[in-house]
């Protein structure tokens, strides 16, 4: 390719090779720069010099404003090369274009100082990866990034990160980010994103619509968070729950997302496990300290679902008109030694519901404890019948605000809106219901 004389890489190029070819430098006569062997005195000098000009010459390779190499790749087969080349601090950009799904990628390890970085190129223009069963399947790997990408049409999961089986030495220090993940199965154990034995994770700004099983499923996954994300239901999809966390999962945080008819169940604290797929082996609970906090949810059946969860929360968050329950508590693993689904706390949330939509309020199915759960300071009202705000919980709720209006912004069962606009149509108007649902801080952060 030839070099511009006014660009960056022009005058790099001929710095470079004055620097190689001066004479009264090397002691050598001039020649055609990195066609000679220097002395060896100057090797040294020139292995440097060489590498220099390799970057020039290549414009697919750089390095990062941190010091890592940066790759540009063009089509399903650059992209493969630049996987198996990648080393820590290498940065993946994935040019514009439809590429071929299926990209297994396997013990792939950054550092903490130089993780290894797979993103779109152009976000406003970012790589679409369409059908398949699979996008792409992450195993064993740490300390990388991935962003930018669309995932549309697979048959199997969006994207599916493991720990290869190897339930010693899981994967970690993960980040998701800007994900787009569109039409994932139709009916089964198909996810967005599903994520085996992964801890020290980050899902952040993803989208996610029309999902078969779960929008985002974690089996064993620990110290996790996910954040700022929006998950959307179509028609079409069974999309049994949004993010779950499951299999002896603990330490997870959901925060400042956008839930529209989310499916059956839009959050799950638990669910249901084989014994074989428990990280760590031996664990007696599906899930442990899940807090989901300034969510919204619009629609879908149940807002939350406590499953064999064994501490929770469930706290400032603005749910507008469930289909059918607000909260279920229920056990579906009854292997002995099992903890029933306990220690929930339900706190400070916003709810408007129409009682003509409603079942039941919060639906406790059996062998769980539903008298060891919390319900303290939550605002409740009924759009269709204000008189019968009050709800009947399973245990007595202290602090309760029931029947007064919150005046909500502009709400609606449709949400055509993303971030910080969504959250203004749930804002109460009635400054004694601020303090209640999404708090105001929690939602202006999600717009950065």
């Amino acid at each position: 390719m030839p070099i511009h004389p006014t660009s960056r890489r022009f005058r790099l190029c001929e710095f470079v090779s004055r620097a190689a070819c001066e004479p009264q430098r090397c002691g050598r006569r001039r020649g055609r720069c990195g066609t000679t062997i220097l002395p060896a005195t100057w090797r040294p000098r020139w292995r440097i010099i060489i590498i220099s000009i390799a970057i020039c010459l290549n414009p697919h390779h750089a390095f990062s404003q941190e010091g890592g190499r940066v790759v540009r790749a063009v089509g399903n087969r650059a992209l493969q090369q630049a996987l198996r080349e990648a080393q820590p601090g290498t940065v993946i950009r994935i040019a514009p274009g439809n590429y071929q799904p299926g990209y297994w990628v396997e013990n792939l390890h950054g550092t903490p100082a130089a993780p290894i970085v797979i993103e779109a190129e152009e976000p406003r223009q970012p790589p679409v990866f369409s059908g398949g069963s699979e996008a792409w399947h992450f195993s064993d790997v740490s300390h990388l990034v991935v962003r930018g990408l669309v995932c549309r049409g697979q048959s199997g999961n969006g994207m599916n990160v493991d720990d290869a089986g190897s339930f010693d030495t899981p994967t970690h220090h993960l980040v998701l980010e800007d994900l787009v993940i569109e039409d994932t199965g139709s009916r089964g154990n198909q996810d967005g994103i599903k994520l085996s034995g992964v801890v020290d994770f980050t899902v952040r700004n993803c989208r996610i619509s029309g999902w078969a099983g779960q929008a985002v499923d974690m089996v064993g996954c620990h110290r996790g968070r996910i954040e700022d994300c929006e998950f959307r239901g179509k028609p079409g999809f069974a999309q049994a729950t949004g993010p779950q966390a499951k299999g002896g999962s603990s330490q997870i945080s959901i925060r400042r997302c956008i839930f529209v008819d989310a499916g059956e169940r839009a959050v799950q604290l638990g669910g249901s496990t084989g014994l074989a797929f428990f990280r760590p082996q031996g664990a007696l609970f599906e899930a442990k300290d899940i807090t989901v906090e300034d969510c919204l949810f619009v629609g879908g059946e149940a807002a939350v679902s406590f499953v064999g969860l064994d501490g929770g929360v469930f706290r400032h968050n603005t749910v507008y008109r469930p289909n059918r329950w607000m909260a279920r508590i229920l056990q579906e693993t009854r292997e002995p030694g099992f903890v029933p689904s306990r220690n929930g706390l339900f706190e400070g949330n916003l709810i408007v519901f129409r009682r003509e939509e409603l079942a039941d309020f919060v639906n406790v199915g059996p062998y769980t404890a539903p008298e060891t759960f919390q319900f303290k300071g939550n605002w409740w009202y009924c759009e269709d019948l204000p008189v019968a705000s009050r709800p009947t919980l399973p245990v007595t709720e202290t602090g309760g605000v029931h029947g007064q209006n919150p005046e909500l912004a502009s709400p609606a069962a449709t949400v055509p809106e993303h971030g910080q606009a969504a959250f203004r149509r749930f804002v109460p108007q009635n400054e004694k219901a601020r303090s209640f649902g999404v708090r105001p801080a929690e939602a202006e952060e999600a717009a950065k």
